[in-house]
Formats: structure tokens, C-alpha cells, sequence
């Protein structure tokens, strides 16, 4: 099992992002990218079995968890830009970035706009668009008259439905708390710029390898969406989860690290992804 880290990421901009980290300081660099009204937390299962080849970061999102929460900038382009930041921040020069969920927009984003700093992308549960999922449109209309926290048993039944098979209770009892750390403005605004954007525009000029994860019993995203990611990168390639649901990092942890492992030693066999130019430094969060 991995040692996991928390510090906190200084970026340009003057936010600052919690983050756990885990894995050998030589290892190939992966950044891990939650989805809406998660946090680092629920990589928590991966980062403890990262292999020692990798070396793995899983950053809090604006507005998410414990980092912090501005007015504004919750559209895919703001978490996008934050990543970036965040690469610059830790030190890395490249990285294979592995999406799940909504998370994958944002990290499909920085593939596509700044391909020198990713060596991979991996998308795992990531719908191709979203305005015409049912799920994601109806969670919009529950949040949108709300101020305040959002009810628990939203989160809880939210929660209950990205899975086939139930985790733990103590992982679901803490990403239920994580959750309910989401002020209602936060879940509001960053599904309305999912749903607003053109998420199928998203997918274009992205060049870098591309590995696509999706469990056949996903409640939410049928085969027919992740064939249109598949259409739209060039050279991408599906692995089928079978049984799995739609939050594979939470269904089948171990799989998924061997299969982010296997996909990084062809992406960035030699490690040398360097340090990004002008980082700055960590501080431990306390």
C-alpha cells in the first residue's frame, strides 16, 4: 500500500488547491481528475495501491471539498486552467491525466490545448456530452432553486447510483461528507457550464494516446456516447469494465491502477517528465 500525502498547490492565480499525493518521487507522474462535488477523496482507493512505477497527484477542485471557493469560474475552461496551473505548481512537465466522470472534460481540455504537458489521457466514466442525459439534467433542476448545503439525501442517492456494486461504507460515508462540503452555488454553476458548453467540441484536436474506461452496467452513460469519443480522438481505444457501473475508481480500484499503470509505461516509458519551468513550492496542508 501506497503512503498518501495531503499538501496544498499554490497556483498563479492565487488559489490554493488541496491535493494527496502518492507513490515514488521517480515514478511516471499521473494526475487524477474527480468529477462534480467529489474531491481528492475519492482517489483515496487508487493512490493506496499505486504500483511503484507511478507517481501519483490527485488535486481538489475549485470550490470542492476543502479548497477554496471563488465567487466565480466554474465553467470546464476554469478547472481546465486550474490544472494547468496545478501541473506548474507541483512540478511536473508532463503527465498521463486520468479523468473520471465530469472530471474527464477538464483534463480532455488541457490534452487538447496544451498537449506538451500530457503524455496520455485517460478517460474512465466520462460522458461524451451531457445536455442530453437525463441524470445530469435533472440533478441541474434539483440544485437550481437551492441555497445553502445540498440536501443529504440528494448526495446520498446521487452517491448510490454511481455504482453497480456498493464501496465500503467508510469510503461512502466520507465522499457523502466530501460532498456535502459543495455550497448549492458550486454545484449549480459547474453543471450549468457542463451543460451550456459544447461538449462535443471539446473532443476535437485532442492528439495525445487516449485510453477510454466504461463499465456496461453505467446507469448513466450508454455504449453510444463513448463510441462518440472514440470517433472524435484519433487513435483512441476502449477497455469494457463488464459489471461495473459508472464510477470505476470506486467498483474496481485495482483494475483500474494496473490498467493506468500499463498505459503509462507505453506513454512515458523513460520517466522523464521533468520539472515545469518556475514551480513553485509545496506547502504541507495542515
Amino acid at each position: 500500500m501506497s503512503a498518501i500525502a495531503v499538501q496544498a498547490a499554490h497556483l498563479r492565480s492565487g488559489l490554493v488547491l488541496p491535493y494527496a499525493r502518492a507513490g515514488r518521487p521517480d515514478g511516471v507522474p499521473v494526475v487524477f481528475v474527480h468529477g462534480i462535488a467529489d474531491s481528492w477523496w475519492t482517489f483515496e482507493p487508487l493512490l493506496a495501491r499505486l504500483p511503484v512505477a507511478l507517481r501519483g497527484y490527485a488535486p481538489t477542485q475549485r470550490g470542492h471539498g476543502d479548497a477554496e471557493r471563488p465567487p466565480h469560474g466554474y465553467a470546464p475552461e476554469d478547472f481546465a486552467g486550474d490544472l494547468v496551473e496545478f501541473l506548474d505548481a507541483v512540478g511536473v512537465r508532463r503527465a498521463v491525466l486520468v479523468g473520471v466522470s465530469s472530471g474527464g472534460v477538464a483534463a480532455r481540455l488541457v490534452a487538447g490545448s496544451h498537449p506538451d504537458r500530457v503524455a496520455g489521457l485517460v478517460l474512465a466514466g466520462v460522458p461524451a456530452v451531457l445536455a442530453d442525459k437525463p441524470a445530469a439534467t435533472a440533478l441541474a433542476e434539483e440544485v437550481r432553486g437551492l441555497d445553502g448545503p445540498v440536501p443529504r439525501a440528494l448526495v446520498e442517492e446521487l452517491l448510490r447510483g454511481l455504482t453497480a456494486r456498493p464501496p465500503g461504507r467508510g469510503l461512502l460515508a466520507t465522499l457523502t461528507e466530501e460532498s456535502l462540503k459543495v455550497p448549492a452555488r458550486v454545484w449549480r454553476e459547474t453543471l450549468r457550464g457542463l451543460l451550456e458548453t459544447d461538449l462535443a467540441a471539446t473532443l476535437r484536436g485532442i492528439l495525445v494516446p487516449t485510453l477510454v474506461l466504461w463499465g456496461d452496467a453505467d446507469a448513466i452513460l450508454p455504449r453510444a456516447d463513448q463510441q462518440r469519443i472514440l470517433d472524435a480522438v484519433l487513435g483512441a481505444r476502449l477497455l469494457v469494465y463488464e459489471g461495473a457501473g459508472h464510477a470505476l475508481h470506486l467498483e474496481e480500484p485495482e483494475r483500474l491502477v494496473q490498467d493506468v499503470a500499463a498505459f503509462a509505461a507505453e506513454v512515458l516509458p523513460d520517466r522523464r517528465d521533468g520539472g515545469a519551468p518556475g514551480a513553485g513550492r509545496d506547502a504541507a496542508a495542515p
